[in-house]
């Protein structure tokens, strides 16, 4: 070895490899040490590997140190996760900044899980896999631990915390891909109980409705699968699987299941006009609401005296509390209204939203209510899973005999359907109140 330091850095290993080197008869030589087996010589020896120890523990808690200074100071000092990485900038040193396509991907996943758009982490993870850029494991797929990852990670919101040091959530010098606002809201649809399901691989382009569409006859989700003939040719059919069931194993065409389903989508598209009356309305409500944004900045400051206030008290209980369970009890109160206090901060610094901004953000939206099927037939499966979920209050229901049930819609088209089939009537002689006979 070119040095004793370089043969181990820890006492306890670099005996272990002497050992190791003696029982093979090998010969270790140094061109700035002798090692010998006196007792002299071995304590020599120990010292110098003592040395070694200690310096990789010191380079190590300085580090450590300096990466805690850089978080406490809002900067990122591990790994750059996936969608960023790290370039110098004068006076900064390494700063996070996106990297695209990756960024771009990531910022949608997180929007549409927190909009509802993608209910659970399973969906998110579906939605990743659809993605060509983005990367996939060794077997060619993005597991719900990945999407979970991207979910949770608060540095996509351009926030820094270190747990593991203490360091509680601070803002970061990096650029979030999405506000703190919309990160949190993602961390609550995480928490509910659908968040947990597993990624099912039945779910393909092959049968879009499925877990969507029950059975007429039991109420239990159809399943769907290929069947292939005497002649080879392959056949998609759902069908019933639950043994109570009348329809139990009783096949039913795809092509039949889907066909009713694109019969109802097709049906569900207001008119032109409703179209147009509907974009003045989101317009003139779009006004409104850049109109109120300077007055709601007075309540939020308000909100804002408010939590430092709370914040203040509980300080100041925890430093007189002596029992574990409170102290942990108030630390969990401040984490929340220290998080309550960043997203009033961050309204606040936030600007009202420019002129030119409407038609970008309405015109997906727009396009869907005009025509939800256009989205079904064009989408990808996360699309057409969009579809489903936005369009239908509950799962469609299916009878092998009398076919697809009247499906009750969403209350966006619920109002739309109001204002397309408007109840016409004659009024009473006697006026708009309910007559009544004495």
């Amino acid at each position: 070895v070119d040095d004793i330091s370089r043969l181990a850095r820890d006492i306890r290993v670099h005996w272990d490899l002497r050992d190791a080197l003696d029982e093979c008869g090998a010969v270790l030589e140094c061109p700035d040490y002798v090692f010998g087996n006196t007792a002299d010589d071995r304590w020599r020896e120990s010292m110098q590997a003592t040395n070694a120890q200690l310096q990789r523990e010191k380079n190590a808690e300085q580090t450590t140190h300096r990466m805690q200074g850089r978080a406490l100071g809002g900067y990122y000092p591990f790994r750059a996760p996936l969608g960023y990485e790290h370039q110098k900038k004068p006076g900064h040193g390494n700063v996070l900044v996106p990297k695209e396509p990756l960024a771009s991907i990531i910022r949608e996943a997180i929007t549409q899980c927190a909009n509802g758009q993608l209910q659970t982490q399973a969906e998110v993870a579906r939605f990743l896999q659809d993605q060509p850029d983005f990367p996939k494991n060794r077997h060619g797929i993005v597991t719900d631990e990945a999407a979970n990852r991207i979910l949770t990670r608060s540095v996509y919101s351009g926030y820094v915390e270190a747990p593991c040091w203490g360091i509680s959530l601070r803002p970061g010098h990096h650029e979030g891909l999405v506000d703190l606002e919309t990160f949190e809201r993602a961390q609550e649809r995480l928490k509910g109980n659908n968040a947990k399901a597993a990624t099912r691989a039945d779910i393909s382009e092959d049968f879009p409705l499925r877990g969507f569409v029950n059975c007429g006859d039991c109420g239990n989700p159809l399943t769907a699968n290929w069947s292939t003939s005497k002649t080879g040719k392959k056949h998609a059919y759902y069908i019933c699987f639950n043994k109570g069931c009348c329809s139990y194993r009783k096949s039913i065409r795809r092509d039949e299941v889907e066909g009713a389903f694109e019969t109802v989508l097709a049906h569900i598209q207001p008119s032109t006009r409703l179209i147009g009356l509907a974009k003045a309305m989101f317009k003139k409500a779009w006004d409104m609401k850049r109109t109120a944004v300077e007055g709601k900045k007075e309540a939020l400051k308000k909100q804002l005296s408010e939590t430092d206030t709370q914040l203040a008290r509980l300080l100041d209980r925890i430093v007189g509390a002596e029992s574990a369970s409170v102290i942990k009890a108030y630390e969990g109160r401040i984490t929340k209204l220290e998080k309550e206090r960043l997203i009033i901060e961050e309204k606040l610094a936030k600007k009202a939203p420019k002129q030119g901004a409407f038609n970008q953000l309405f015109e997906l939206a727009l396009g869907f209510l005009t025509n939800p099927k256009n989205m079904w037939d064009n989408g990808t499966l996360a699309h057409k899973r969009t579809v489903l979920n936005m369009t239908f209050e509950e799962k469609l229901v299916y009878s092998r005999n009398k076919g697809l049930r009247t499906p009750k819609t969403s209350i966006v088209f619920k109002a739309v359907e109001d204002f397309c089939s408007p109840r016409n009537g004659m009024a009473e002689r006697k006026g708009f109140e309910p007559s009544m006979s004495f």
